[in-house]
């Protein structure tokens, strides 16, 4: 990107001023070399993104912001109903409530090491990866009906899980206002088969272990301590997110001219929040949030089973779970009064800060965990939400390292067999389904997440807690 385009604010924080059709400024988080690397398509996806209808303060992206569907990746937006505000398909994304959540071990590094290989064989005879991957869980009519609105307490109900994962989940384990009804038969029969499923791309579960404290009052309310494995899952919504997305981008395309709305890129197509089809959506992409929500309680169930097998007798407790795909109703101060806004994260984690009516009460004092994931060979990090946050990007923060190169071009450069022996001599074992998927996803195809994450502590959007380093990848 041309960092001549833009305003610098401070060290980490670079302002696009309103031009053209532009309703508010843009503004990107990064340092000038992360700025300098970004794509130039970011620049031109979050100023359009800043035309939309009734949005409110500024079109953010993230440190990790790279070239998306209409939103760029990292792309942070808030629109106002009262104000015709819209909803866009493109600003969540196609794997609607992506998340990760954290799980506790209980066990240190000289406790997993002996038992590694037999960890990682277990976990992968039991947690389906890859594309098209099927569980063995099959939802009828009822039971769709009931995962769709239920979410994770869904899933526990069906016996996946411990009721005191709930309190540590994002919205409590369900998202209200999902519509069942709203969700198209196509949709649910891309599901009915693929609860518990990892799925493909850059989706994983990794062991690692906490090789840097930051943070150490925050990491003792998460539970971190230095040398402790702990277990990270990263999936969504699978193939109900996606086809949620594939329809409803066509039809809020085909509505912009009866909505009277102007599409600076045809891929960002939206509808008012207050219009049928947006009411339409939100309850669509709500039983999404569900799907994500119950499919990672699923997967933490397979999980315990897995690592029971090896270490019986151990739990495994939730540290937390939180999504970064999302379009959800929140309140935020926006020019020095409390109001109500629906807050686009693609691609963007929420970052409450301390004392948030909404965080469970032991993170009340330090804030909510915000989970980066890495990639693949890479360190993951734990990071706590500030309040500073709330004022510089409606409480949110990047979600990973971001790529730095497409799929095609990674396949190019790497070949997966060569990367999984590189991996090994490092000490990660991975277990995939496909080589390919492995080189599209090679730890070179990403941005560097612990420059990311830096920028993210600097510029006030999360605070850093905690380093990973991974040990075994189960790679869809």
């Amino acid at each position: 990107m041309d960092i001549r385009q833009l305003l610098q604010r401070d060290e980490t924080c670079w302002e696009i001023r309103p031009h053209g059709a532009m309703r508010v400024p843009a503004v990107i988080y990064a340092d000038a070399s992360l700025l300098r690397d970004m794509d130039q398509k970011v620049h031109e996806q979050i100023c359009n993104v800043a035309t939309l209808p009734g949005i409110v303060e500024a079109a953010y992206a993230m440190p990790d912001a790279h070239w998306g569907y209409g939103f760029p990746i990292g792309g942070v937006a808030a629109f106002d109903p009262d104000r015709g505000g819209v909803v866009s398909a493109g600003g969540v994304g196609f794997d609607i409530s992506c998340g990760v959540r954290t799980l506790h071990t209980g066990l240190n590094i000289a406790e997993l090491r002996p038992h590694k290989q037999a960890l990682a064989d277990a976990l992968y005879k039991v947690i389906p990866a890859g594309v098209g991957s099927k569980g063995h869980i099959h939802l009828n009519h009822e039971r769709m009906h009931g995962m769709l609105t239920g979410g994770a307490r869904w899933a526990l109900e069906q016996g996946f899980g411990e009721k005191s994962d709930l309190e540590r989940i994002e919205e409590q384990g369900c998202m209200a206002g999902a519509e069942a009804h709203d969700v198209s038969p196509k949709a649910r029969e891309r599901q009915k088969d693929e609860m518990g499923t990892l799925g493909s791309g850059n989706h994983y579960l990794e062991v690692q272990r906490v090789a840097e404290i930051f943070d150490q009052k925050v990491a003792n309310v998460f539970g971190l301590h230095i040398d402790d494995v702990v277990i990270g899952i990263h999936c969504g919504s699978r193939g109900l997110g996606h086809q949620i997305g594939t329809e409803f981008l066509k039809d809020m395309a085909m509505a912009a001219a009866q909505y009277q709305i102007a599409l600076p890129d045809r891929e960002l197509a939206c509808a008012p929040l207050n219009s049928p089809l947006g009411k339409q959506y939100l309850g669509a992409m709500r039983a999404a949030i569900n799907c994500a929500l119950a499919n990672r309680q699923i997967i933490t169930h397979l999980t315990r089973q897995a690592v029971a097998k090896v270490f019986p007798g151990i739990h495994l407790g939730l540290l937390y779970d939180v999504s970064h795909n999302t379009c959800k109703l929140e309140q935020h101060t926006i020019n020095g009064q409390k109001q109500s806004v629906f807050v686009h994260r693609k691609g963007a984690t929420r970052a409450f800060g301390p004392g948030h009516p909404d965080l469970p009460a032991v993170f009340k004092e330090v804030g909510q965990p915000v989970l980066i994931g890495g990639s693949m060979g890479t360190s993951s990090y734990v990071l706590c939400g500030t309040q500073e946050s709330e004022r510089r990007a409606f409480s949110s923060a990047c979600h990973g390292a971001g790529r730095a190169m497409s799929r095609h071009q990674a396949t190019k450069q790497w070949q997966g067999r060569t990367l999984v022996d590189e991996l090994a001599s490092r000490g990660i074992i991975i277990r995939s389904p496909s080589l390919r998927g492995v080189a599209e996803e090679a730890p070179g195809a990403y941005k560097d997440v612990g420059t990311v994450v830096d920028v993210a502590d600097r510029a006030g959007l999360a605070g850093k807690v905690a380093r990973m380093e991974p040990l075994i990848c189960i790679k869809g």
